[in-house]
């Protein structure tokens, strides 16, 4: 395994570039460092995903990159190659709307962009085909499997077509099965079209399974500790967990991160 420097100078292919972040939270007296220093680029098309310790400000640090929460200090600069919305999320939580039929849901980022019903309607049912829920299109939220509210959490991300798609832990709240079924598929609608992608995971080898780089954050403040090449080539499938390398390499990753955890126990002492 071979840990490479994550300062470096921007390129004309960097997506993603964050320089110098921090996050802390609280007033004098009670602040919190959160994460940072973080340096850090994606490049386009790349599928990168962060793993670290409960509380290390993996999911902080999505936040700043989607706009919903500032830094402290540093920057996030991202290059995008057309007008509208250059990112979209999926969260943890099945974050669709229960008054919403399924279709709806999977429109509603259209909707807020001022995309007409039709060929939002036309999107929104693309991307539900591809996930295997057009026949679901009609049916409310509370018909539905978890699994296939998150697919749908899903289909409303892409159908919006952003430049860069952001996962917090998007399969963390799913049974067993379930999360290696939509794995698969993930992996497959990404290989499909290539946009890039900064996943967060406590999973080790869901990490290895979809990632072009997995990044190993310390424990808090979060800072990137390794940054490592997955070497299995694309396109990839779920066989590759069978094979020695991935093993070793999960128990690789695994080292890493146990040293950052066994750091945070040790500070709640």
């Amino acid at each position: 395994m071979q840990s490479v420097d994550t300062e470096r100078s921007a390129t004309e292919t960097d997506k993603i570039v964050a320089t110098g972040v921090h996050r802390v939270f609280g007033g004098t007296g009670e602040r919190v460092h959160a994460l940072g220093p973080v340096d850090l680029a994606i490049s386009d098309g790349e599928f990168v995903c962060i793993v670290g310790p409960s509380g290390c400000g993996k999911s902080t640090f999505l936040r700043m990159v989607a706009g919903l929460i500032g830094p402290s200090d540093g920057t996030i600069e991202f290059t995008t190659h057309r007008s509208g919305q250059s990112t979209s999320m999926v969260f943890q939580e099945y974050s669709i709307f229960p008054w919403k039929r399924v279709i709806d849901n999977a429109r509603y980022g259209l909707d807020v962009a001022g995309v007409s019903k039709k060929e939002g309607n036309r999107r929104a049912m693309e991307y539900l085909g591809k996930l295997g829920l057009a026949e679901r299109a009609k049916s409310w939220p509370d018909t539905l499997s978890g699994g296939m509210k998150q697919r749908v959490a899903i289909a409303r991300a892409l159908a919006v077509e952003p430049e860069i798609l952001l996962m917090d832990e998007p399969f963390a709240a799913l049974d067993a099965q379930m999360r290696q079924i939509l794995q698969e598929e993930l992996l497959e609608l990404w290989q499909a079209d290539r946009r890039t992608v900064l996943f967060i995971t406590h999973s080790l080898d869901e990490a290895i399974l979809l990632g072009d780089r997995v990044l190993v954050m310390s424990s808090r403040p979060g800072r990137i500790i390794a940054d490592i090449r997955v070497p299995f080539e694309r396109p990839r499938s779920n066989t590759i967990r069978t094979s020695h390398e991935f093993t070793e390499l999960t128990s690789e990753l695994w080292e890493l991160l146990r040293v950052e955890v066994d750091d945070e126990s040790a500070g709640t002492v």
